[in-house]
């Protein structure tokens, strides 16, 4: 389930700096699958990064899937046997992934890790799996043989063979931490870029809010379709076209369709979710996405979420009040509703 959250770009010129602006300071790590960025405009100190970088490493040691002492690992070794111990990272994101599942009717879940493992689209040279491979990892996805338990601080997936793939959320999760590491140093202006997902703190140095541009599904990496104005949102996106491979003439990507054990298949190209949370931008994303166009739009207006679907003919689908905030900048995409 991790979503290749790569779309999203600070828009230049946003951040040129005047005469009597401070440099920003920045640090970049390959941490959590991707390139992650943080960049402080109001602060220079080498410390305030170190403590951000090193919660983000510590996150991807506990929830990252076949690296030493991950606690999924664990949970997957223990299925069907028996309850394992987690950390208050791992039970939070479950937790939330849970609430997920249970909002979107699965089509958001954190069990869907046999489905990732048997299509293997991040892999050399991956195909299509035969379709009784397909049925059998199917057949270990379900949400609600997830237990949990909040006094002990236990995960229990209750089936031999079932895992737990929390890629959908731990880079949102890990950027709202970071959020809280900065705020809590005295951090009011920075960018927080964990592999494309955007965290825009505070504004930016002209006073006015960042400018983010939310990428164009059909060209390259940092081109634009639109730009959101934001201050204190993240801005995220899921898009059909980061992690995918070509056969016989038909694009197979990662976003997973529970209900049928493939790909999702509904005519948008990309969603793009803007929020407080990332977490909840991650999470939402990925449920949006398969929902389609006409119960993403309906799902995403009663939460109050800013969202901007894409589909395969340029047309772009937006929740009430999202105008107020972003703007379609390429003529070659206009408005649906």
């Amino acid at each position: 389930m991790r979503a290749p959250h790569l779309l999203a770009v600070v828009v230049a010129g946003s951040m040129a700096l005047g005469c009597a602006q401070r440099a920003p300071l920045s640090h970049t790590e390959e941490i959590l699958w991707t390139t992650c960025t943080i960049t402080l405009y109001d602060h220079a100190d080498t410390q305030t990064l170190d403590g951000a970088f090193q919660r983000l490493r510590e996150i991807h040691g506990r929830m990252s899937v076949g690296v030493p002492g991950s606690e999924l690992d664990a949970i997957a070794a223990a299925a069907g046997k028996g309850p394992v111990h987690v950390t208050d990272d791992v039970f939070t994101v479950t937790q939330k992934a849970l609430q997920l599942a249970r909002l979107s009717n699965g089509l958001f879940d954190p069990t869907v890790g046999p489905l990732i493992k048997v299509w293997k689209i991040n892999k050399d040279n991956p195909e299509v799996p035969k379709p009784a491979d397909i049925a059998a990892a199917r057949a270990l996805v379900n949400w609600r043989d997830v237990e949990l338990d909040d006094a002990a601080k236990t995960i229990f997936l209750k089936r031999p063979g079932m895992e737990l793939d929390l890629g959908g959320l731990v880079k949102g999760y890990a950027a709202d931490e970071a959020v809280r590491i900065l705020s809590a140093r005295g951090v009011r202006s920075a960018i927080i870029d964990l592999g494309g997902d955007i965290f825009a703190m505070g504004h930016g140095q002209s006073g006015q809010p960042w400018r983010i541009g939310v990428q164009d599904p059909g060209a390259g990496r940092g081109n634009y379709l639109g730009i959101a104005r934001v201050i204190d949102k993240t801005v995220v996106t899921s898009g059909v076209y980061e992690h995918f491979f070509m056969k016989d003439g038909k694009r197979y990507h990662h976003l997973m369709d529970t209900r049928t054990g493939y790909p999702a298949d509904n005519g948008l190209v990309s969603v793009t979710v803007i929020t407080s949370s990332s977490m909840d931008a991650d999470g939402f994303g990925l449920a949006l996405f398969c929902m389609g166009k006409t119960d993403g739009i309906r799902l995403g207006s009663k939460l109050g979420l800013g969202e901007v679907m894409v589909d395969s003919n340029h047309k772009v689908y937006v929740t009430p009040d999202t105008k107020d905030y972003f703007a379609i900048t390429d003529p070659l995409f206009s408005y649906a509703n």
